[in-house]
């Protein structure tokens, strides 16, 4: 009898879920391009469960995900960043009580050409590069060539990070060229023999070289020990907790299942936590 009882409650349950995650119509989600792909994976996951559901991932930067949310434009926010003080306070102010959501870890890699011979750069030379002190790679080691400097813009998380590992709030040289993607930073170092950049390390492949910092390489190793220094958390965030089996508490709460840190991994990313 007791069983059965218990077998009809979660049977219940699993019905109410159901019904719950139903009248989700649409999720929308924006911000960070680093954590985009993996957004775009767990729609891709979802959408082979939830077909009629319309799930719309939008990648621009972690600054635009933050405001999308305080203005209730979003229900996720894609975030390579924690949320500023100043960002909470404006979503307080408009009702909005922002939560975080820790989907994966990432490791900011400074990047260059493939036929570049430098190796390994210390923070202080990567610093001295984008104030403009550094110009040419001769002067660590390289060709006598041109350093063409790239970095995300100011709305991007991955920006805020490098600022605070590298920059120290320093402003960067008028040379400095910037993008708002991580694709595009990866596109433009590719393609420029003399070009470093930085991307999240789901962005690292054979197309481009990345390099030690400090003379640790990044990988998922170093990134989950806590050896490479430009390490960071990714994050989802939601205004509230989401209620229980709905489709923003399941999407939100998905790098916790198999499946999810499958994706994870294979995006490049280091998953939080190892079923």
């Amino acid at each position: 009898m007791k069983k059965l009882i218990v077998c009809g409650l979660i049977m219940l349950s699993l019905v109410s879920v159901t019904k719950l995650i139903a009248a989700d119509k649409a999720l929308q989600i924006e911000g960070s391009t680093t954590v985009g792909p993996i957004a775009d994976a767990f729609t891709e996951a979802f959408n082979k469960t939830y077909p009629d559901i319309k799930i719309t991932v939008t990648k621009n930067g972690s600054g635009n995900g933050a405001a999308a949310l305080i203005d209730k434009r979003c229900d996720i926010a894609m975030m390579s960043r924690f949320m500023k003080l100043e960002e909470f306070t404006a979503a307080v102010d408009k009702g909005v009580m922002p939560v975080a959501h820790t989907i994966a870890l990432d490791g900011v890699c400074m990047i260059v050409h493939p036929s570049n011979p430098v190796t390994d750069l210390s923070t202080q030379q990567i610093h001295d590069i984008y104030i403009g002190k550094i110009k040419n790679w001769k002067e660590l080691g390289g060709p006598d060539m041109p350093i063409v400097v790239v970095s995300r813009d100011t709305s991007s998380g991955t920006y805020e990070t490098f600022d605070h590992f590298i920059m120290k709030k320093v402003k960067m040289d008028a040379g400095v060229e910037y993008v708002s993607s991580n694709p595009q930073v990866h596109a433009r170092v590719k393609t420029t023999p003399g070009a470093i950049g930085y991307v999240g390390i789901g962005f690292l492949d054979a197309e481009v070289k990345g390099l030690k910092v400090n003379g640790i390489m990044p990988s998922k190793e170093t990134i989950t020990n806590g050896t490479y220094s430009l390490s960071r958390p990714l994050f989802l965030f939601t205004n509230g907790f989401p209620e229980l089996g709905s489709l923003s508490y399941n999407f939100c709460t998905f790098y916790l299942s198999e499946k999810g840190q499958e994706i994870i991994n294979a995006k490049g990313f280091v998953p939080v936590t190892h079923y």
